[in-house]
């Protein structure tokens, strides 16, 4: 088969390096990919976004499988042009990507079919939203942007004066864009996050091996949010007993939810989820592999992932028994200094071998090029350094120490990954 990825990020060459690894896999394109990427397959230079040349280069190069991986394109109607061409693709829906593109959706879903989650309003006036925070005087609340913000358009505000600046930022300020016309305001939850995802063909759904993300930029949960400093998996708080819950209560009702609606959910539905003292809650939904939770959770796959593409495409999930490997993975997110607000790019970086690796390590690169045999940063967050083993404690000492063979100028890592509090 010939396999067209779209995208460029760590989430995207994690998925390369695993397709890659299927008998049925002959050859790999990513439009437009990365310098890390050009190394595992043929990088094709079509921004995500460009339905009409994306297709063209399906048609013309037989594409056999399409998958969408980033949020923007599947929001945007990506898969619906690749299959109104005849073409198979992976990844939901326009209509059932909503569930990640809108906040309000996604909240109002929730609430209409009994999905536990935290209680919210919305607003669509900033002066109301200021109002409401005021009158109810509680800290932390949480305030998100509607729409897709690149995974930063939530803010935990810790006074209801940080709130206030929170709503105009977003609504007034436009820090998001047309993301923040619309906002939601949600009570602020606690417990042990958990990021569950799972394979869905919209009649079965299938969780995968679960994980945990570190969002802040520094140790100790420090610093601002980022799309994701480091990963471990399985997550040490989601019990055999939590993943029953969260089937009857979360996964299995979601997916009948969106049936409901009209909005069949075909591909990979992401559950951000928090065990709260009164149960598992859903914090959000991505209509996509999670990055950088797709790092730890792909390398425990053992089932042909061609074949789990393909069973959700024909609606045959049922039919396919996915297995995962025991043990545990790690991945450290290496950044560019000063992510996540502004930083260089174009610094080189050293202890690469020519493809772009670690030994003892699983090296994904996420904001990285390649030009003249050397490869140079690209991008914020520049490789997520991944390893395997038998435990979690094996694994995150791999992970590091492939960590310290790899630098760049301003280089910064947390160091406190898969450390439970």
């Amino acid at each position: 088969m010939k396999i067209l990825m779209i995208g460029s990020g760590g989430r995207e060459h994690a998925l390369i390096k695993k397709l890659q690894t299927s008998p049925k896999c002959d050859k790999l394109f990513c439009a437009p990919g990365n310098g890390g990427i050009s190394r595992d397959a043929e990088v094709v230079n079509i921004g995500v976004m460009d339905k009409e040349n994306m297709v063209k280069f399906a048609r013309d190069n037989d594409i056999d499988l399409v998958f969408v991986a980033p949020d923007d394109p599947l929001a945007d109607g990506m898969v619906d042009a690749m299959q109104q061409a005849g073409i198979r693709a992976f990844g939901p829906n326009a209509n059932a990507a909503i569930i990640e593109a809108s906040k309000v959706f996604s909240k109002n879903l929730m609430k209409k079919y009994n999905i536990p989650t935290a209680k919210y309003e919305v607003f669509d006036n900033a002066e109301k939203a200021v109002e409401y925070v005021k009158s109810e005087n509680v800290a932390p609340v949480v305030v998100k942007a509607d729409g897709l913000a690149l995974g930063k358009g939530v803010i935990i505000a810790q006074t209801v004066d940080e709130a206030v600046t929170a709503i105009k930022e977003i609504m007034e300020d436009k820090k998001f864009g047309d993301s923040g016309n619309n906002i939601v305001i949600e009570e602020f939850l606690t417990g042990p996050e958990v990021s569950v995802l799972a394979f869905t063909d919209g009649k079965t759904v299938k969780p995968m091996v679960s994980s945990k993300d570190h969002k802040r930029a520094y140790d100790n949960d420090e610093g601002l949010n980022t799309g994701g400093m480091g990963t471990v998996s399985p997550n040490p708080y989601y019990t055999d007993e939590i993943a029953n819950e969260c089937m009857e209560t979360i996964f299995k009702p979601t997916i009948a939810a969106m049936n409901a609606e009209g909005r069949p959910f075909k591909g990979c539905l992401y559950f951000g989820l928090m065990i709260t003292p009164n149960g598992p809650k859903v914090i959000e939904y991505n209509a996509r592999f999670g990055d950088p939770e797709a790092q730890v959770v792909l390398p425990r796959l053992k089932t042909d992932l061609v074949d789990i593409c393909e069973a959700v495409i024909d609606e045959k999930l049922d039919e396919l028994d996915i297995e995962w490997y025991d043990g545990a993975a790690a991945c450290v997110v290496m950044a560019s200094g000063g992510y996540p607000l502004s930083y260089k790019k174009g610094i080189e970086m050293f202890g690469l071998d020519e493809n772009g690796g670690v030994d003892g390590a699983i090296v994904y690169h996420a904001g990285t090029k390649y030009e003249n045999g050397k490869f140079f940063t690209n991008g914020g967050r520049v490789l997520g350094v991944t390893a395997k083993a038998d435990t979690l404690d094996e694994a995150l000492n791999k992970a590091y120490a492939a960590v310290d063979k790899i630098n760049f100028e301003g280089a910064h890592f947390r160091h406190d990954i898969g450390k439970t509090k």
